[in-house]
């Protein structure tokens, strides 16, 4: 059965960084707000008082500023925009390495998972590359996530699926860089601290040129371990999977798929490292063989269907490709949040909330409003 839900609302922006964040926070402030009430209130759970919060933005505020200082200039703007403290907007684009590090006190605090996927030109049924991933983290993100549409006035245009307040999640650039990234723990994170990784991606989607796009992901220093996949329009893909100070690059297999989890299948990576995160999400070894799987069964030749239709699997449910919202812990609910598939050549992402219960995407672009699909 497929159950109405409330689709991701579109903001574009464009202007200078302190522009463009003013926009952004005008457009989505009741987003913003829920984005903030969530993490807020989970610092606080853990532990993190007013003092102790206050500490970690500010280290983190400095190390965004050294990294790109425009990113303040939008931060700050999308605070003023959204009537709401500068503090929590850095907590909302640092929140991985936040939330990660709070964690360790407490053993039952959700991780952000996600399967994803790319498809090479060569398996395309379109003749282009197809890159998704479904996001599998907390249910309550439906209300606090956006779709945001930057017009760039120095670099390339993007889309991005984003949490409010952030500066970018998954996404593509009109460069034809594409970008979806998922939770990797390992023994050397928090050995060193480094920036927010969400900006990490947002440097992608900045990038004209696929290799310096590589680059920002192989040579940033990072707080924690992560799982970064890069599609190219014009015909390439490849995964990283990062810890603090070093990368591990994954290609297309035979089947010219990349399909990952969130456990680490270097085996240069796992005979330097320990996979400390499987304890959390053990059916990580069957979704992304699942996914594999279901693509390689449905031909010589993919589609979007065919990637959306491989996301919706619920072998093993509740623990599945596409999870059902599920009570966690501390009373938030787990689930697939959404499910995002990306044509970067047609300048095109679909996307639906709650895919569990929902298969109406809506198809958002560079170029167009959005557009409701009808239900597959």
């Amino acid at each position: 059965m497929t159950t109405t839900i409330a689709q991701f609302p579109f903001i574009s922006i464009s202007g200078t960084a302190h522009e463009r964040g003013v926009q952004y926070g005008q457009q989505a402030a009741d987003r913003i707000r829920g984005s903030i009430a969530l993490y807020g209130q989970t610092l606080a759970r853990l532990g993190h008082g007013a003092q102790a919060q206050a500490r970690l933005i500010d280290f983190f505020a400095r190390q965004i500023g050294d990294y790109a200082p425009h990113y303040i200039d939008e931060m700050r703007g999308i605070a003023k925009g959204a009537n709401v403290d500068f503090a929590d907007i850095v907590m909302i684009n640092a929140r991985t390495e936040v939330l990660a590090k709070a964690r360790a006190a407490v053993t039952q605090e959700p991780v952000d998972g996600c399967t994803g996927a790319l498809i090479l030109p060569e398996r395309s049924a379109s003749g282009n590359l197809l890159h998704g991933q479904n996001w599998d983290w907390r249910a309550e993100c439906t209300d606090t996530a956006i779709v945001l549409r930057v017009r760039n006035d120095h670099g390339p245009d993007f889309l991005s699926f984003v949490e409010a307040g952030g500066l970018a999640r998954s996404g593509f650039n009109s460069a034809g860089v594409s970008i979806t990234a998922n939770y990797l723990e390992s023994s050397r994170d928090f050995t060193q601290l480094g920036v927010p990784l969400s900006l990490i991606r947002r440097k992608v989607l900045e990038q004209e040129v696929f290799s310096l796009a590589m680059k920002v992901v192989a040579t940033t220093p990072k707080s924690c371990s992560n799982n970064i996949m890069l599609g190219m329009a014009e015909g390439f893909g490849i995964d990283f999977e990062c810890t603090t100070n070093e990368f591990f690059p994954l290609y297309p297999g035979a089947d010219a798929l990349i399909v990952h989890a969130n456990h680490w299948v270097s085996p240069v990576a796992l005979g330097k490292l320990v996979d400390i995160g499987i304890a959390n999400s053990p059916d990580s070894h069957y979704r992304d063989w699942r996914v594999r799987k279901l693509l390689n069964a449905a031909g010589p030749k993919l589609s979007r269907q065919h990637l959306k239709d491989a996301f919706f699997d619920d072998f093993g449910q509740p623990w599945s490709v596409c999870r059902p919202p599920r009570p966690g812990s501390h009373d938030n609910l787990s689930a697939t949040v959404a499910t995002v598939i990306m044509e970067p050549a047609m300048r095109e992402m679909d996307i639906t909330p709650l895919p569990a219960l929902n298969k109406v995407f809506t198809r958002y672009s560079l170029d167009r409003a959005p557009e409701l699909l009808m239900a597959a």
